[in-house]
């Protein structure tokens, strides 16, 4: 696990070019409301604290945890069981790299089961995490919603690809989510492309209900699909990210890439670069 780790930390550092993705700090994306942020399954052969390290080499300020998470070893716990001590080692590794608290933990459960549910909303609310990533069940729904007006939390509905969820497609979201306002999405659009769907297409279907992104770019349609730098694949990244100015989207664009596990900090420092870089020319657009 450690050299893994080292590898992937040496090779990105020895990309000059790649270290320095940044152009302006990210001041042009502070201006649009938004936050680059990684997700955490990004590094999920690494444990949490090599992933926090990897994060800030890529000049990335905000993070996301995924529904599991490797503390030593290559022993996987369920985040939303997770020990108080374990949480405040989590904690105190984000201080130290510069971090604040998570932008949003998932995908977690949440079953009909009540009790359940509570458990992980509390365990969100303990971490100061205000958006929990989620595909719930239908019958659950209505106890979801009592627990994000209780918590004041929000549900973002996430979409694995066709086949593996009942939210694979955006209107399937909505139909979820009507008169619901603590609910929303995370749009996968990695998902919807796997799906076969348009992702700026389902981006503009999902208007004014986006809660976060977990954000991808792939080499193809169809479920053989996999990861490519941002703005490089069929994922009409630059398209996508103009609408959702155009939505007055304000939240986290979640890295998630799925691709070269063992090593995917230069590709990923290629999104980040895209990104930063995108976000300048959007502002720019406005002469802000």
């Amino acid at each position: 696990m450690k050299k893994l780790f080292l590898l992937a930390l040496g090779i990105l550092f020895s990309i000059g070019a790649f270290a320095q993705v940044s152009t302006n700090d990210t001041t042009s994306a502070d201006k649009l409301g938004w936050q680059l942020a990684v997700h955490s399954y990004t590094f999920q052969k690494f444990s949490i604290f090599d992933a926090v390290d990897m994060t800030k080499a890529l000049g990335v300020k905000y993070m996301s945890i995924s529904g599991s998470a490797i503390l030593d070893g290559t022993n996987r716990l369920t985040t939303v069981d997770l020990t108080d001590a374990q949480r405040a080692r989590i904690d105190e590794k984000l201080h130290a790299d510069g971090f604040g608290n998570f932008v949003n933990i998932g995908v977690v459960q949440l079953p009909a089961d009540e009790v359940k549910s509570r458990k992980v909303f509390e365990f969100a609310k303990k971490w100061g995490i205000n958006i929990l990533v989620s595909e719930p069940p239908t019958n659950a729904l209505d106890i979801v919603e009592k627990l994000c007006e209780e918590y004041n939390i929000r549900v973002a509905i996430h979409e694995h690809p066709k086949g593996h969820s009942i939210y694979w497609n955006p209107d399937f979201v909505l139909a979820a989510i009507k008169g619901r306002p603590m609910l929303g999405a995370c749009a996968d659009v990695g998902h919807w492309i796997r799906s076969g769907l348009d992702p700026l297409e389902c981006i503009k279907k999902l208007d004014g209900h986006i809660l976060a992104l977990h954000f991808k770019d792939l080499n193809e349609y169809g479920m053989n699909a996999h990861d490519v730098p941002w703005g490089t694949g069929v994922g009409k990244t630059r398209q996508i990210m103009e609408e959702l100015k155009r939505q007055h989207f304000h939240g986290a664009f979640c890295v998630e890439y799925e691709y070269h596990w063992e090593n995917s900090s230069p590709e990923i420092a290629q999104c980040v670069k895209f990104f930063n870089q995108t976000c300048d020319e959007l502002v720019a657009e406005d002469g802000k």
